[in-house]
Order: structure tokens, then sequence, then C-alpha cells
């Protein structure tokens, strides 16, 4: 069907179940999609491909299998769980929303967005996922794969990301809609956005559906939309990172419970590069008074708003003195062993260039 540009023929939803029945992604999520299993993949989707999400989605539900297991889970396991996920903040918010379901909603999961939207953690796209995809509410989920293809679909060359943006995606969609396999045409249109319509490089607008009803495709400027504005420039924060040894065990702590990387296990470290003068009198001022200092390569992690330029030492210590009353620094510390490290405790991805050189000939 040759319609004009622009125009929203009535097969257009049609067309685009059509080609997800034939060309649709297998995800493990959706072969066995449950309320709970729905859950779990979206909030591990967001800021993260797939591909990556495939193992963590498997191993997490072998050991928390359901929204009660997930409840009564420790928090530390659910965070080693979770650990190279990164946004550590999503999987707090899953256990605070598993209790919530199992003192609140008899455990099982809310059935309408509105409801969902009540949980931490689950704003409008992930209640309109969940709620489309297993309760066959009539309602778009829209996400980044759904704003390209709008922006393309009609040309818009405004902010891609502002809310005026997303009202107009949601009225453009809502128009689209099909009357029945909601959920379907969600997914569809997450397929089209992630496999056809794509967000870097060219688009492969000949295996689109919509090809012939696609403004941008008409007027070849598929390259040029979304429109994105520039977002601010990243602070940069220069830090000292410490592996330290201590009687066969890597020395940890536990950040604050608020902020950035909050409550999760990090190598001790302190603003600024420190030299080998600098360094010692910062373990001293850990309650470490006999040591080895060796210096460690470089490292940086970019967060949303932050870059993370780090330097590093490696430290062999024989004494430490950790009952110091007037030592609150030393008292945040804590001695963890090899299966510590693989079992327990989580260590961020921003301190992967440092875990990587933990050697195991130090530990036990």
């Amino acid at each position: 069907m040759n319609a004009t540009i622009g125009e929203k023929p009535d097969n257009l939803s049609g067309m685009l179940l059509e080609w997800y029945d034939t060309n649709r992604r297998i995800l493990p999520w959706r072969e066995d999609p449950s309320p709970y299993h729905v859950w779990i993949s979206e909030i591990m989707l967001q800021q993260t491909r797939v591909e990556a999400v495939r193992d963590y989605y498997t191993r997490f539900l072998e050991v928390l299998p359901t929204i009660g297991s997930l409840a009564e889970a420790d928090e530390d396991l659910c965070t080693k769980l979770w650990q190279g996920l990164g946004y550590y903040s999503r999987v707090r918010n899953l256990r605070r929303a598993a209790i919530m379901i199992m003192n609140e909603y008899g455990g099982a999961m809310p059935q309408t967005s509105a409801e969902l939207r009540k949980l931490p953690g689950i704003g409008r796209y992930t209640a309109a996922a969940i709620a489309s995809i297993c309760y066959n509410e009539r309602i778009p989920a829209i996400d980044g794969n759904l704003l390209r293809v709008y922006a393309r679909m009609t040309g818009y060359d405004q902010d891609i990301r502002s809310g005026a943006a997303r009202e107009a995606a949601l009225g453009f969609y809502e128009e689209l809609f099909p009357y029945e396999r909601y959920g379907d045409f969600n997914q569809a249109l997450m397929d089209l956005g992630a496999c056809v319509c794509l967000p870097n490089g060219a688009p492969h607008c000949e295996d689109c559906p919509w090809e012939d009803h696609c403004r941008a495709r008409s007027d070849g400027t598929c390259q040029q939309l979304p429109v994105v504005l520039p977002k601010a420039k990243r602070r940069v924060e220069n830090r000292t990172v410490f592996l330290i040894y201590y009687q066969d065990r890597l020395i940890l702590r536990r950040r604050p419970d608020e902020g950035l990387l909050a409550g999760l296990y990090e190598y001790p470290n302190t603003d600024g590069v420190l030299n080998k003068t600098e360094a010692a009198s910062y373990l001293h001022s850990l309650g470490f008074s006999a040591f080895c200092l060796r210096s460690l390569p470089e490292a940086k992690h970019v967060f949303t708003h932050i870059e993370w330029k780090m330097t590093g030492w490696e430290v062999l210590a024989d004494r430490w003195e950790t009952s110091d009353p007037e030592n609150p620094h030393a008292q945040e510390l804590f001695p963890a062993t090899a299966s510590d490290l693989r079992e327990i405790y989580s260590i961020p991805s921003a301190f992967s260039g440092y875990t990587k050189l933990i050697s195991p000939d130090l530990l036990k």
C-alpha cells in the first residue's frame, strides 16, 4: 500500500504486528512473560543492552525466582546479583517494591499501570510495559525506541527528550494503537526501534514495514532525526584508590546510604591525586602504621553527570590499628576474603580498573 507520507492509514498497526510475528526477537522474558519476569527484565534493560541482560536475568531468577523470595532477600545478596549492571538504586527499588507487593497487594503484582506506578522504581514507561504485556492494558510504553520511531515517522524536529515531545509521541501512538494485542504492539515498536530504526548510524529502512509512510525516509533526514540537544558537560573529579592487603584480606568499606553509589562496597579512596608521601599520610589516617606502597595504573569511570579520573596504590600492610575511637575513618573499614569478594560484597564497575588488578596470591 502506498499512502501519503505522514498519514496514519488504518492498517499501519496491522503491518507492524505482521512484521513482528516474523521478525520478533526471541528473549527469555518473552517466552515466559509472567508479571515478575517482565518486571525484572524491564528494570534490568534500563540503561543496559539486551545482550548484556540475558545472563544477569537468568542468574537473578535462579536465586530469587519469586516476588516473595526477592522481598525476603538480604540487600547485599540483591546488589551482588546486580553487580555489573550499574545503577544500583534500581535493584534496591526492586526489593522495596517486592516488600510492598507482599505487604499491600497480597503478593500479586498490581494489574494496572496506575497501580504499578505506586511501586518504588516503576515509572510511566515500565508501568505501561508491564500492564500492556501482562494484563493487556491499551497503553503505549514510551521509551527511547518509540520516541526515535515517532520522530522519524512524523519528521518531528524538536528536542526529543523534552516533555512536549513525549506527550506528542504518546498522542501519536494512542491514535495508532490496535484494539487487540496491546503488549505485542509495544514490543513490536521496541523491536522496530532496536533492530531497524537504529539510534546510531543509518537505519535499515529497507527492512521497515512502515518505510512507505515515514516522513524522514521521504525527506532523506533519517540520520538528522531525532534531534537531541547536547547534555551539560560532565564534572571531572580526581580520586586516589587504595588496594590494601592485610593478613591475607583486602580492605573494603561501605559507601553512605545516600548519594552516588549509595550503600555499595568500595576500596578505600579519597579526593585528589595523591603522591607517595600524601598516600602514606592518608594510610596513617586510616590506622595503618607499617606498609609498602606500589603505584597502580590510572583508570577512569564515566557516570551520567560526573567523570572520575583515578590513580591507585597497592598497599601491603603489616600493622593496622582498628580500635582507635578517635579514628572514625578506620572504623568504616573491614577486611574481606577472596570468597567474600566473589560471593557477598558488590564492588561497582566504577572501580573495575582496580578490581582486575587484585592479586589472588595475596588473598585467602
